[in-house]
């Protein structure tokens, strides 16, 4: 595990003096993430323009989730297999082939069908992405962390923002522009990176089946389930209610993306190391559930709306990565299979949140948050019922920039 006097060692070299394959994937890290968010500002316009219903918009998030999560159980087994410089252009590939398809979409089930396929490449790269990056790095494994990170926020922040300016011309302008971002990003990947080590241990589909019997994980996983149910009405329904411009939302959401960026990466640790883990979670989530009442008594309100986003990032930063580093040490099982596991319960789920999000707002526009503060609130009482099978968790203190916080970041956010 890492360290901070490794981190701090004078001798090693400048944290920008990184070999071109670190620079490489990092930039593809950052479009990858941009992807999170960059639809948001574009679902309304996307109803307006082809005559659909927020109920039938939201399905672009519950097909991208259910096939992430799905996806989640065979990354390993691919990586283990073809090794990390094939696995990452394979992903990339895929997200190019069908964000451009959603771009030149004409109906509301096309694109849906192909933020599917966008889903299974962004879980094959996002994967990998990590690993690789710490492989080819120098100076270190905390100074390439903090290169990851950084990645991974920008990308989250920027998601809406680059989708706003990018919609504001076109609903199809976000979906071209990944596609041709990733192509960039495949060029470098290409001549930058070298093909490293064939992978010699493989991993089995059932390994994240049988993680699953562990009572801790399982406990985790259904925790992040429901209180997904909650993120994603925020994520997928609030534009509708905020009826703004694609710029407004943009905007809007950047700010989200930009508070759950700086809670994940500064404000998480030290909470943790403050209030214990467990405790802190409880507590995020029950800001959040409070924050999505706020939302369900105020919809109307414009302003409040607007705060409320913003500061759920401030919560959900903090819990997403406090419950996926929990994850990964409450069984005794290898991380990338304890995050597989839990990546297939949480997005395969939560992937219906979004659509009866949208189903139960087309007829009361306050009932899909109050349902999204119910469920994050059972969240709370789910993870109470295994507070002793997860009490050693805070028996494990990884440094701030550990492989273990940043892969907590990766699959939480």
């Amino acid at each position: 595990m890492t360290t901070i006097e490794e981190k701090k060692d004078p001798s090693q070299p400048s944290l920008l003096q990184q070999p071109k394959a670190v620079w490489a994937v990092a930039f593809a890290s950052v479009i990858a993430f941009m992807g999170i968010g960059l639809v948001d500002p574009i679902l309304k316009p996307i109803g307006e323009q082809l005559n659909a219903t927020p109920s039938q918009v939201s399905l672009l998030f519950t097909s991208y989730m259910l096939v992430t999560g799905v996806a989640m159980l065979v990354t390993g087994v691919v990586s283990s297999r073809f090794g990390p410089k094939k696995t990452l252009l394979a992903g990339l590939a895929i997200i190019i082939v069908f964000a451009a398809l959603a771009g030149s979409s004409s109906t509301i089930t096309q694109i849906v069908g192909f933020r599917a396929g966008w889903g299974l490449g962004n879980a094959l790269f996002i994967a990998t992405a990590l690993a690789t990056i710490v492989g080819a790095a120098s100076g270190g494994v905390a100074r390439a962390i903090i290169l990851y990170e950084a990645a991974l926020g920008i990308g989250i922040a920027t998601g809406p923002l680059v989708g706003g300016v990018l919609g504001s011309i076109s609903w199809r302008g976000p979906f071209f522009g990944v596609a041709v971002l990733m192509a960039v990003a495949v060029v470098l990947l290409v001549v930058m990176l070298p093909e490293g080590e064939k992978p010699t241990h493989r991993t089995s589909l059932a390994d994240p089946f049988r993680a699953l019997r562990h009572r801790g994980l399982l406990t985790v996983g259904i925790t992040a389930l429901l209180y997904n149910y909650g993120f994603f009405t925020l994520l997928a329904y609030t534009p509708f209610p905020l009826d703004l411009g694609t710029y407004a939302i943009g905007f809007i959401f950047f700010g989200w993306g930009l508070a759950l960026a700086v809670a994940s990466v500064f404000l998480a640790p030290r909470l943790q190391r403050r209030f214990g883990t467990l405790n802190m979670m409880m507590l995020a989530l029950l800001l959040f559930a409070a924050d999505l009442a706020v939302m369900a008594l105020f919809t109307e309100s414009k302003p409040v709306l607007i705060v409320c986003v913003v500061l759920a990032g401030l919560f959900l930063g903090v819990n997403n990565t406090l419950i996926t580093e929990t994850v990964m040490i409450s069984a005794p099982v290898e991380r990338s299979t304890a995050s597989a596991a839990y990546s297939f319960v949480r997005f395969a789920g939560g992937a219906a949140a979004p659509y009866l999000a949208g189903k139960l707002g087309e007829s009361n526009v306050h009932v899909p948050f109050w349902v999204g503060a119910a469920c994050t609130f059972l969240a709370i009482g789910v993870l109470a019922t295994g507070r002793k099978v997860l009490a050693h968790v805070d028996d494990h203190d990884p440094a701030p920039h550990s492989v273990d916080e940043a892969a907590a970041l990766t699959v939480g956010d």
